[in-house]
């Protein structure tokens, strides 16, 4: 079984003239695959996965697993439909990715209840390792501690949760109430640090995509004790981190990936191009986070 801790780029998903550029995407995780990352999410928020039809991302994931060679492939998954998503799980499984980071139901605002429900029916459909994706402020539902707790105690494959509530408070409460194997994955950038201090054990990182053994370090001076030096390389890439978000994910790390010759600027629809306020503080604050 994978072994997760580290950093996970959640990498882009390059277009040009409206189809996946596999081309890019090649060069994308060439990059990925020559650093010191842990793996890759595809098909994830930063993905635009959400935006894909189903034969492009099937082939998105076999590609990744293809390219990746000794990399872990993660796939993003998951729809606010539970047997849409559990009708899926054969055909991603296939793929040959290495576990589902499945994201929690979104508009149709589920209670807890029904939370649980959703993801023990991926539990018991699927052989791969399960990580929850709480984003409340995508789906609109926070999962509470106490459920990721008791989807944890019944299912052993659902290993870990990426928690992107923004709220330290219920990272502490999630490491508290569950067993020392279940791993916490940070969600924001801005927050790994904090969150690896009360023992999370790595990021899926969106910064990564342009910076991934900077963000690596973080986790591995952290974990081998050099707090100091984690603590510096936060500070120094704090601000371009923050502007990473000056507009909805993946806009603004896609313009820079395309600045630096990775991939066509070009998003999918309701996406839209980065906009020229958004471009300034995007490259304020690549300047001061000595990125270019």
């Amino acid at each position: 079984m994978i072994e997760i801790k580290g950093c996970y780029t959640a990498i882009i998903t390059p277009f040009n003239k409206g189809r996946v550029d596999l081309s890019s995407f090649r060069k994308i995780i060439d990059f990925q695959r020559k650093s010191d990352i842990s793996g890759i999410v595809v098909a994830g928020s930063t993905g635009e996965g959400s935006s894909l039809k189903e034969e492009e991302y099937l082939n998105l994931l076999s590609k990744a697993v293809e390219f990746c060679e000794d990399k872990d492939v993660i796939a993003g998954f998951g729809s606010n439909c539970t047997e849409k998503t559990v009708d899926m799980i054969k055909k991603v499984e296939r793929t040959g990715v290495k576990a589902l980071l499945v994201l929690s139901p979104y508009y149709n605002k589920p209670t807890q209840n029904g939370l649980y429900l959703h993801f023990e029916q991926v539990a018991k459909n699927t052989r791969l390792p399960v990580i929850i994706y709480n984003i409340p402020g995508r789906t609109a539902v926070n999962i509470l501690p106490s459920t990721i707790a008791d989807l944890r105690k019944k299912y052993s494959n659902i290993v870990a949760v990426k928690e992107a509530s923004g709220s330290i408070d219920q990272v502490s409460e999630i490491i508290s109430i569950t067993d020392k194997d279940f791993v916490v994955l940070s969600g924001d950038d801005s927050l790994t640090l904090p969150m690896l201090s009360i023992g999370a054990k790595g990021v899926i990182s969106v910064a990564s995509n342009i910076i991934p053994n900077e963000i690596s370090a973080i986790c591995s001076s952290f974990m081998d004790g050099d707090i100091e030096k984690a603590k510096n390389l936060h500070l120094k890439f704090l601000p371009f981190i923050k502007s990473l978000f000056s507009e909805t994910n993946p806009i603004p790390i896609k313009y820079i990936m395309s600045l630096n010759g990775f991939c066509q600027n070009e998003l999918r629809l309701p996406l839209t191009e980065i906009s020229r306020e958004a471009c300034e503080k995007v490259k304020k604050a690549m300047l001061k986070s000595d990125i270019i």
